[in-house]
């Protein structure tokens, strides 16, 4: 592999099966003998790039934030799929399904990088955007699915869509508008034949202790009631009420402050 600066000057060597650390110095890091705010690592034909325990294709800017270092992997977007898909769903699955997989979070892929608001990346690689764990989770499964739809993407009026997707909707979907605020013509409630999924019906219990002791102000719980619900039944608002207090909260917030799913 090869070590370059931040302008593409070459600095560094790196003979097969050695390895090289990019570590913060100060405000700045150190590769080699080289002190600057930013280096390329980029591997030698057919090889990868090890950031923090994992390996990923494409090559890495390593770049100073200030305190530590921030590595940001630059990849052809089907080599990111190959991954994306195997992170996303389990690589045994029917082919089938992975390939609609790939072409669900290639769009999503596309349609995020059009709105990109970060300065240095187009996508993070968390559940936030999809999940994306380089090589370890690549399977033949995964890159027979993303070629074999290679350039397929899902359109709305000529246009790349916003195609997210979930593991398990609980039977039916709902329209947009109704959990986010922006109506949208290609996102409307339909009904999901999901039944067999693991998490199609979950249960998850808590003492009243733990719930009382998320939200002091409002005490023991006595009664919790729905104000707001969806078209389907989801709770957009509900009120708790307690011996010391009520609140109201958003079904989202107490969702997160439950951690449910």
């Amino acid at each position: 592999g090869v070590i370059r600066d931040q302008q593409g000057q070459h600095i560094a060597q790196l003979p097969q099966g050695r390895s090289l650390t990019v570590a913060a110095q100060g405000a700045q890091l150190k590769a080699a003998n080289s002190v600057g705010t930013s280096f390329w690592v980029e591997p030698g034909a057919d090889g990868f790039v090890f950031i923090g325990d994992r390996w990923y294709r494409g090559r890495v800017l390593v770049t100073s934030n200030g305190s530590g270092v921030t590595a940001i992997n630059y990849v052809d977007l089907e080599h990111y799929l190959y991954s994306v898909v195997g992170s996303e769903m389990p690589a045994s699955w029917p082919l089938e399904a992975l390939k609609a997989q790939a072409v669900a979070a290639r769009s999503y892929a596309l349609y995020k990088r059009q709105e990109a608001r970060n300065p240095h990346y187009d996508l993070g690689g968390t559940t936030t955007w999809q999940v994306y764990k380089g090589l370890e989770e690549e399977a033949p499964s995964t890159q027979t699915a993303v070629e074999h739809t290679r350039n397929q993407v899902l359109t709305y009026n000529g246009q790349v869509i916003e195609a997210v997707f979930h593991s398990s909707s609980g039977g039916h979907t709902e329209n947009v508008e109704d959990i986010w605020s922006r109506p949208l013509p290609y996102l409307r409630g339909v009904q999901d034949f999901d039944a067999g999924a693991p998490v199609f019906e979950w249960v998850q219990s808590f003492s009243m202790e733990q719930v009382s002791s998320l939200m002091p102000e409002v005490g023991r719980i006595v009664r919790a009631t729905p104000q707001r619900t969806t078209p389907r039944g989801r709770v957009q608002e509900i009120r708790l009420e307690g011996d010391r207090g009520a609140r109201v909260m958003s079904g989202h917030d107490f969702r997160n402050l439950l951690d449910l799913r």
